[in-house]
This record gives structure tokens, C-alpha cells and sequence, in this order.
């Protein structure tokens, strides 16, 4: 604790100038006697630091005396740069600075740190913006609140760094028991608060939740990446094939006005284009708006049973069956006069 902050004193001097004794034992939290202690000790050890008494005085570097030394530990370095990796810096025309100022930091880390460092920014991703809205059967795999991974993030990270195959017993979303993988990781990616371990299997890109990660074992075999590609180039593929899906059933529906900005919100992912009105879409009183929806695969249409019968299916006909049906079902389950156990 000591020699990290004999180094927050020398970092502070450099880039304040005369700091009064007083403001630096406030900020490394010690008492003033400490400082002075400190100063003693750094003195002896050759940094030409001194203390000047009065209204105007306080403690200083001579006069053109830098040093390289950054203070940070491996951790630290790392955490800088997987920061980096986030990309929300686009946004702000920030980018070229960004990348000015992280070979600034690693050509001021100590060599022992650098590898470590330059590795991160490959291995790790943070992705803060939520996965495309999409229909509810096409969800998106961090849909849903983030449940605790069932294996310590801290074990994937590790496979990840040791560039060691991993065995993998994974439990798909709706899947009652795991099944067992081999693949080849790539790194980890945080998107929106949910980690995700990047990989190939067989030779493909795959995606899997670390939540839904039961066990991960590292094995004695090397990682058998492509040539050439990088985590980055694989997450966008992956987060392309996820938002991108295609929608190949296109149901036009009604529904009543004063339901229609509920109906937005929660079909948003799902609509074509803005509600219609004023064009048959009801009875002549005005009180409907058509809406245009495109759904992944017929199914997904149960959603729509939401708004009750606010809302009405009109075309395609097969459409209308599956609403039918599931709406018969669902009258049966509560016709029945004894709840099922």
C-alpha cells in the first residue's frame, strides 16, 4: 500500500505542481504526518522532491523532473483496455483519440504488462446497446432478466486467456437438460449486462450464454482459431445473424384505437411499417387501425393473443386457425369446472 502511494504522490506532483501537504493527505486518505513520511522516503530514494512552509507553499518536484512510471498493475492495464473495446466512443467522433490515447498508455506500461494489455482488447467486448426488439418466439438470446451463471465468469475468462480448447455443458433456452460441446473460444462479450462466450464449433461460429454454461472444462489441447480472425469480426457476425433474421409470415391485423400505442410499444420489433387508418380498417366508426406485422415463423403469432379481443387477425387465413385454435384452447383450460393439479 505504501509504494502505491509513494506513486500517486510523484503522479500528483507531475501533474499539479506544488500540492500543499494538506489537499494531498485529503486525497490519499492519510494523515499529514504521512505525507511528510512519504516525502522522506522518496527523497532517499532519489526523487528530487521537496517541501516549501508557508501561506504559499506545499510539496514539489525540481523543476523538469518526469518520470515514466504509470503506477498501474496488470489489472489496471486491462481494465483500460477492455473499456476501449466498447465502441461507444463512435458515437462521440471519438475513436482516433481514443486509439491516440491507448498506445500513449501502452507505450508508458512497463513491459512485463503490455502482452496482457494488447491481449484484452482482443479477448474481452462490451457491447452496451440491447439486442434488436424482436418477436417473442424470435427472441433474442439475452433476452430476459440475467440470471447468475451457473459457472464463474472467472473460469471462462481463464479458458479464454489460456487459448486452450474448452468442453462445454450447455443448456439451450426451453431445454430441461444440457448438452455437452468442444468448441475453440474466441473471447467474451458483454452485451447489454449479459456475458456471452464467442466460439467455433466444427469449424463455425457459435454464441453461448454464460448463464446457460452449466460446466466449462479447460483441455490440454490448443485453441484451433481461423487464420486471421479476430473476436470483433466473429461478434458481428453472430449479433448480425441474431438481429437480422428473417421474417418470413406477414399478418395484417386490427386493432382498437385506444389500444394501438400499447400495441406499438410491444410489437415494435415486430411491425413494417406505421399504423394505418382511415382506410376500412373497421366498422365506419373510426374506432380501428390496421397494423402490418411480420413474424419469424406462424407460431410467434400467439403473442398477439395478448390484446384479448382488442385485436383482430385478418389476413392470412392461417393466421386466423392459429388464432382460432389457441384461443379454444385456452377457453377449454378454463371451462374446465376442477383447476388441474
Amino acid at each position: 500500500m505504501k509504494s502505491s502511494r509513494l506513486v500517486s504522490i510523484v503522479l500528483l506532483l507531475q501533474t499539479r505542481g506544488r500540492v500543499p501537504a494538506a489537499e494531498l493527505a485529503e486525497r490519499l486518505e492519510v494523515s499529514t504526518r504521512t505525507v511528510y513520511r512519504d516525502i522522506e522516503s522518496l527523497s532517499a530514494a532519489g526523487v528530487p522532491v521537496y517541501a516549501e512552509r508557508g501561506r504559499h507553499g506545499g510539496i514539489a518536484l525540481l523543476p523538469g523532473f518526469r518520470t515514466d512510471v504509470t503506477g498501474m498493475t496488470g489489472d489496471e492495464a486491462r481494465a483500460l483496455f477492455i473499456l476501449a473495446a466498447q465502441g461507444a466512443h463512435s458515437a462521440l467522433g471519438l475513436d482516433d483519440a481514443l486509439r491516440s490515447a491507448l498506445r500513449k498508455v501502452m507505450a508508458a506500461l512497463p513491459a512485463p504488462h503490455r502482452p496482457a494489455a494488447e491481449l484484452t482488447g482482443r479477448r474481452i467486448l462490451v457491447d452496451p446497446d440491447k439486442w434488436t426488439p424482436r418477436p417473442s418466439s424470435a427472441a433474442a438470446p439475452g433476452d430476459g432478466p440475467a440470471a447468475r451463471p451457473a459457472v464463474e465468469l472467472e473460469v471462462l475468462h481463464s479458458a479464454v486467456f489460456a487459448d486452450r480448447r474448452l468442453r462445454l455443458r450447455y443448456r439451450h433456452s426451453g431445454e430441461t437438460r444440457p448438452r455437452t460441446y468442444t468448441v475453440d473460444p474466441y473471447g467474451l462479450v458483454a452485451k447489454a449486462g449479459t456475458w456471452y462466450l464467442v466460439a467455433d464449433r466444427r469449424g463455425g461460429p457459435r454464441l453461448f450464454r454464460a448463464d446457460r454454461v452449466e460446466s466449462a472444462t479447460v483441455t490440454d489441447v490448443p485453441v484451433r482459431r481461423r487464420a486471421g480472425v479476430e473476436l470483433a469480426e466473429v461478434w458481428q457476425r453472430l449479433r448480425r445473424q441474431v438481429e437480422d433474421r428473417p421474417a418470413d409470415v406477414r399478418v395484417t391485423a386490427r386493432i382498437r384505437r385506444e389500444r394501438l400505442d400499447l400495441a406499438v410499444r410491444i410489437l415494435g420489433g415486430a411491425l413494417t411499417g406505421p399504423p394505418r387508418t382511415g382506410d376500412g380498417a373497421g366498422d365506419g366508426d373510426g374506432d380501428w387501425a390496421v397494423l402490418d406485422l411480420a413474424f419469424p415463423v406462424l407460431p410467434a403469432i400467439r403473442q398477439l393473443l395478448q390484446f384479448g379481443d382488442s385485436l383482430e387477425v385478418l389476413t392470412p387465413p392461417e393466421a386466423r386457425r392459429v388464432m382460432a385454435e389457441s384461443a379454444a384452447a385456452l377457453t377449454a383450460v378454463y371451462a374446465a369446472d376442477t383447476p388441474s393439479p
